[in-house]
Protein backbone atom coordinates (compact mmCIF):
# COMPACT_ATOMS: atom_id res chain seq x y z
CA UNK A 1 0.00 0.00 0.00
CA UNK A 2 1.39 3.41 -0.66
CA UNK A 3 -0.49 4.88 2.18
CA UNK A 4 0.24 3.09 6.03
CA UNK A 5 -0.36 3.80 9.53
CA UNK A 6 2.56 2.79 11.81
CA UNK A 7 0.95 2.87 15.46
CA UNK A 8 1.47 3.49 18.88
CA UNK A 9 -0.67 4.30 21.93
CA UNK A 10 -0.89 7.61 21.37
CA UNK A 11 0.64 8.62 18.82
CA UNK A 12 0.11 7.69 14.91
CA UNK A 13 2.70 8.08 11.79
CA UNK A 14 0.47 8.55 9.06
CA UNK A 15 2.85 7.53 5.54
CA UNK A 16 2.55 8.38 2.08
CA UNK A 17 5.01 5.90 -0.29
CA UNK A 18 5.08 6.84 -3.71
CA UNK A 19 8.35 7.91 -4.46
CA UNK A 20 8.23 7.03 -8.26
CA UNK A 21 5.89 10.30 -8.36
CA UNK A 22 7.55 12.33 -5.28
CA UNK A 23 4.46 11.33 -3.47
CA UNK A 24 2.42 13.51 -5.87
CA UNK A 25 -1.62 12.94 -5.15
CA UNK A 26 -3.70 10.97 -7.85
CA UNK A 27 -7.38 10.10 -7.23
CA UNK A 28 -6.28 6.50 -5.48
CA UNK A 29 -4.06 8.12 -2.96
CA UNK A 30 -6.34 10.81 -2.10
CA UNK A 31 -8.79 8.40 -0.78
CA UNK A 32 -6.52 6.43 0.85
CA UNK A 33 -5.23 9.47 2.67
CA UNK A 34 -9.11 10.41 3.96
CA UNK A 35 -8.95 6.59 5.06
CA UNK A 36 -6.29 6.66 6.94
CA UNK A 37 -6.43 9.93 8.41
CA UNK A 38 -10.56 8.88 9.01
CA UNK A 39 -9.18 5.78 11.06
CA UNK A 40 -7.40 8.43 13.13
CA UNK A 41 -9.58 10.70 13.87
CA UNK A 42 -11.94 8.05 15.06
CA UNK A 43 -9.56 5.59 16.69
CA UNK A 44 -7.40 5.75 20.46
CA UNK A 45 -4.49 7.54 19.24
CA UNK A 46 -3.91 11.70 20.39
CA UNK A 47 -1.91 12.58 17.61
CA UNK A 48 -0.84 12.12 14.26
CA UNK A 49 2.33 12.64 12.49
CA UNK A 50 1.98 12.89 8.34
CA UNK A 51 5.46 11.88 6.65
CA UNK A 52 6.05 11.53 3.33
CA UNK A 53 8.64 8.53 2.57
CA UNK A 54 11.77 8.05 0.00
CA UNK A 55 13.14 12.00 0.74
CA UNK A 56 9.53 14.32 -0.13
CA UNK A 57 6.81 15.57 1.44
CA UNK A 58 4.41 15.69 -1.31
CA UNK A 59 4.89 17.26 -4.90
CA UNK A 60 0.97 17.90 -5.07
CA UNK A 61 -1.53 17.09 -7.77
CA UNK A 62 -0.45 14.32 -9.81
CA UNK A 63 0.01 15.94 -13.14
CA UNK A 64 -0.11 12.99 -14.94
CA UNK A 65 -3.70 12.75 -13.85
CA UNK A 66 -4.65 16.48 -14.42
CA UNK A 67 -3.12 15.74 -18.19
CA UNK A 68 -5.78 12.97 -18.58
CA UNK A 69 -8.42 15.70 -17.97
CA UNK A 70 -7.82 17.51 -21.44
CA UNK A 71 -11.48 15.50 -21.77
CA UNK A 72 -14.37 17.78 -20.90
CA UNK A 73 -16.28 14.84 -20.62
CA UNK A 74 -13.84 13.76 -17.98
CA UNK A 75 -12.51 16.89 -17.03
CA UNK A 76 -16.40 18.09 -15.31
CA UNK A 77 -17.47 14.52 -14.06
CA UNK A 78 -13.74 14.79 -11.79
CA UNK A 79 -14.56 18.18 -10.61
CA UNK A 80 -18.18 17.60 -10.01
CA UNK A 81 -17.04 14.62 -7.85
CA UNK A 82 -15.03 16.92 -6.00
CA UNK A 83 -17.35 20.00 -5.36
CA UNK A 84 -18.69 21.59 -2.21
CA UNK A 85 -22.38 20.42 -1.29
CA UNK A 86 -24.79 23.22 -1.08
CA UNK A 87 -25.93 24.17 2.14
CA UNK A 88 -24.81 21.91 5.02
CA UNK A 89 -24.25 18.92 3.46
CA UNK A 90 -21.39 16.50 4.50
CA UNK A 91 -18.06 17.83 2.58
CA UNK A 92 -16.43 14.85 0.44
CA UNK A 93 -12.48 14.90 -0.41
CA UNK A 94 -10.29 17.78 -1.71
CA UNK A 95 -8.34 16.52 -4.85
CA UNK A 96 -5.33 15.67 -2.46
CA UNK A 97 -7.32 13.82 -0.03
CA UNK A 98 -7.68 15.15 3.47
CA UNK A 99 -7.49 19.05 3.08
CA UNK A 100 -11.15 19.70 3.71
CA UNK A 101 -10.97 17.50 6.48
CA UNK A 102 -11.80 19.30 10.48
CA UNK A 103 -10.07 16.78 12.61
CA UNK A 104 -10.46 17.16 16.36
CA UNK A 105 -7.17 15.79 17.06
CA UNK A 106 -3.73 17.44 16.29
CA UNK A 107 -1.81 16.45 12.89
CA UNK A 108 1.93 17.67 12.49
CA UNK A 109 3.03 17.61 9.17
CA UNK A 110 7.16 15.89 8.99
CA UNK A 111 8.54 18.01 5.52
CA UNK A 112 11.63 16.44 4.27
CA UNK A 113 12.03 17.51 0.94
CA UNK A 114 9.37 18.98 -1.77
CA UNK A 115 6.13 20.12 -0.44
CA UNK A 116 5.19 22.02 -3.13
CA UNK A 117 1.55 22.98 -5.72
CA UNK A 118 -0.63 20.74 -3.64
CA UNK A 119 1.82 19.23 -1.58
CA UNK A 120 2.29 22.62 -0.01
CA UNK A 121 -0.87 22.99 0.79
CA UNK A 122 -1.42 19.61 2.46
CA UNK A 123 1.26 20.61 4.93
CA UNK A 124 -0.49 24.01 5.43
CA UNK A 125 -3.37 21.79 6.73
CA UNK A 126 -1.36 20.31 9.31
CA UNK A 127 -1.79 22.30 12.61
CA UNK A 128 2.40 22.20 13.30
CA UNK A 129 5.10 22.02 10.88
CA UNK A 130 8.34 20.19 11.50
CA UNK A 131 10.78 20.80 8.75
CA UNK A 132 14.31 19.42 7.75
CA UNK A 133 17.05 22.29 7.56
CA UNK A 134 16.72 20.89 3.62
CA UNK A 135 12.89 21.25 2.98
CA UNK A 136 11.38 23.60 0.90
CA UNK A 137 7.67 24.70 -0.04
CA UNK A 138 6.44 26.63 -3.15
CA UNK A 139 3.70 27.04 -5.37
CA UNK A 140 5.82 25.42 -8.08
CA UNK A 141 2.22 24.78 -10.23
CA UNK A 142 2.15 28.24 -11.03
CA UNK A 143 4.12 27.40 -13.67
CA UNK A 144 1.20 25.04 -15.60
CA UNK A 145 -1.64 27.21 -14.88
CA UNK A 146 -3.05 25.02 -11.66
CA UNK A 147 -4.59 26.75 -9.18
CA UNK A 148 -4.53 26.53 -5.67
CA UNK A 149 -7.97 24.09 -4.30
CA UNK A 150 -6.74 22.37 -1.54
CA UNK A 151 -6.95 25.27 0.64
CA UNK A 152 -3.79 27.13 -0.41
CA UNK A 153 -5.06 30.45 -0.86
CA UNK A 154 -7.02 30.22 2.35
CA UNK A 155 -4.75 28.84 5.14
CA UNK A 156 -1.30 31.07 3.36
CA UNK A 157 -2.48 34.76 4.41
CA UNK A 158 -3.67 33.20 7.76
CA UNK A 159 -0.55 31.89 8.73
CA UNK A 160 1.81 34.73 7.01
CA UNK A 161 -0.58 38.04 5.94
CA UNK A 162 -1.94 39.04 2.59
CA UNK A 163 1.59 40.46 0.80
CA UNK A 164 3.48 37.66 1.48
CA UNK A 165 0.77 35.59 0.65
CA UNK A 166 0.60 37.19 -2.56
CA UNK A 167 3.94 37.62 -2.94
CA UNK A 168 4.39 33.59 -2.45
CA UNK A 169 1.82 32.58 -4.64
CA UNK A 170 1.91 34.78 -7.45
CA UNK A 171 5.92 33.98 -8.50
CA UNK A 172 5.44 30.62 -7.42
CA UNK A 173 9.06 30.91 -5.97
CA UNK A 174 10.64 27.93 -3.68
CA UNK A 175 10.35 28.90 0.25
CA UNK A 176 13.46 27.58 2.09
CA UNK A 177 12.78 25.57 5.40
CA UNK A 178 14.77 28.81 7.28
CA UNK A 179 11.97 31.32 5.99
CA UNK A 180 9.55 29.49 6.34
CA UNK A 181 10.73 29.36 10.02
CA UNK A 182 10.96 32.70 9.78
CA UNK A 183 7.79 33.53 8.40
CA UNK A 184 5.39 31.56 9.90
CA UNK A 185 5.16 28.80 7.88
CA UNK A 186 7.03 26.53 10.16
CA UNK A 187 7.16 26.04 13.71
CA UNK A 188 10.46 23.69 14.11
CA UNK A 189 13.64 23.58 11.69
CA UNK A 190 15.55 20.45 11.97
CA UNK A 191 18.92 18.84 10.74
CA UNK A 192 18.01 17.00 7.11
CA UNK A 193 16.85 13.44 7.98
CA UNK A 194 15.13 14.37 11.58
CA UNK A 195 11.78 15.53 10.39
CA UNK A 196 9.98 12.38 11.28
CA UNK A 197 11.58 12.00 14.32
CA UNK A 198 11.16 15.50 15.63
CA UNK A 199 7.39 15.50 15.01
CA UNK A 200 6.81 12.17 16.62
CA UNK A 201 8.57 13.51 19.77
CA UNK A 202 6.68 16.43 19.70
CA UNK A 203 3.27 14.61 19.17
CA UNK A 204 4.74 12.11 21.87
CA UNK A 205 4.66 15.54 23.84
CA UNK A 206 1.61 16.64 23.24
CA UNK A 207 -0.40 13.40 23.54
CA UNK A 208 0.77 13.10 27.58
CA UNK A 209 -1.14 16.29 28.65
CA UNK A 210 -4.74 15.71 29.27
CA UNK A 211 -6.66 15.62 26.36
CA UNK A 212 -10.14 17.03 26.76
CA UNK A 213 -7.84 20.80 27.57
CA UNK A 214 -5.58 19.76 24.45
CA UNK A 215 -8.66 19.47 22.10
CA UNK A 216 -10.95 22.52 23.42
CA UNK A 217 -8.03 25.21 22.94
CA UNK A 218 -6.97 23.66 19.91
CA UNK A 219 -10.74 24.33 18.91
CA UNK A 220 -11.10 27.20 20.05
CA UNK A 221 -7.39 28.64 18.62
CA UNK A 222 -8.71 27.58 15.21
CA UNK A 223 -12.76 28.73 15.72
CA UNK A 224 -12.32 32.21 16.38
CA UNK A 225 -10.10 33.48 14.16
CA UNK A 226 -11.50 36.09 12.33
CA UNK A 227 -14.24 36.47 14.95
CA UNK A 228 -15.03 39.90 16.88
CA UNK A 229 -13.13 39.51 20.39
CA UNK A 230 -16.61 39.14 22.21
CA UNK A 231 -18.07 36.40 20.00
CA UNK A 232 -14.48 34.61 20.13
CA UNK A 233 -14.54 34.49 23.96
CA UNK A 234 -18.10 33.19 23.68
CA UNK A 235 -16.68 30.30 21.78
CA UNK A 236 -13.39 30.01 24.00
CA UNK A 237 -15.84 30.27 26.76
CA UNK A 238 -18.09 27.16 25.59
CA UNK A 239 -14.99 24.82 24.55
CA UNK A 240 -13.34 25.60 27.26
CA UNK A 241 -16.14 24.78 30.10
CA UNK A 242 -16.85 20.31 29.29
CA UNK A 243 -13.18 20.28 30.00
CA UNK A 244 -12.23 22.13 32.99
CA UNK A 245 -15.65 20.03 34.19
CA UNK A 246 -13.84 16.69 33.17
CA UNK A 247 -9.86 17.34 33.64
CA UNK A 248 -9.03 20.55 35.17
CA UNK A 249 -10.91 20.18 38.79
CA UNK A 250 -9.20 16.76 38.79
CA UNK A 251 -5.62 18.10 37.34
CA UNK A 252 -5.77 21.02 40.14
CA UNK A 253 -6.45 18.05 42.74
CA UNK A 254 -3.56 16.66 41.49
CA UNK A 255 -1.47 19.86 41.69
CA UNK A 256 -2.64 20.54 45.34
CA UNK A 257 -1.67 17.27 46.57
CA UNK A 258 1.94 18.19 45.05
CA UNK A 259 2.49 17.18 41.56
CA UNK A 260 3.92 19.68 38.77
CA UNK A 261 5.15 22.56 41.64
CA UNK A 262 7.53 25.29 40.17
CA UNK A 263 6.88 24.02 36.76
CA UNK A 264 7.13 20.94 36.34
CA UNK A 265 6.18 19.42 33.85
CA UNK A 266 7.43 15.52 34.15
CA UNK A 267 5.31 14.76 37.51
CA UNK A 268 1.94 15.41 36.00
Amino acid sequence: MAVTIEKTDDVWTIIHDRPEARNAVDTEHAHALVEAFMEFETGPAKTAVFWGKGGNFCAGWDLKLAASLSDPQKREAYFDAHAFPIGAAPVGPGPLGPSRLELSKPVIGAIEGAAVAGGMELALWCDIRVMADTAYLGVYCRRWGITLMDGGSVRLPRLVGQGKALEIALTGRKVEAEECYRIGLAERVVPHGQARAEAEALAQEIARFPQEAVRADRRSIIETRGMQVRDALKVEWANGLDAIRREGTAGAGRFRDGAGRHGDFTNI
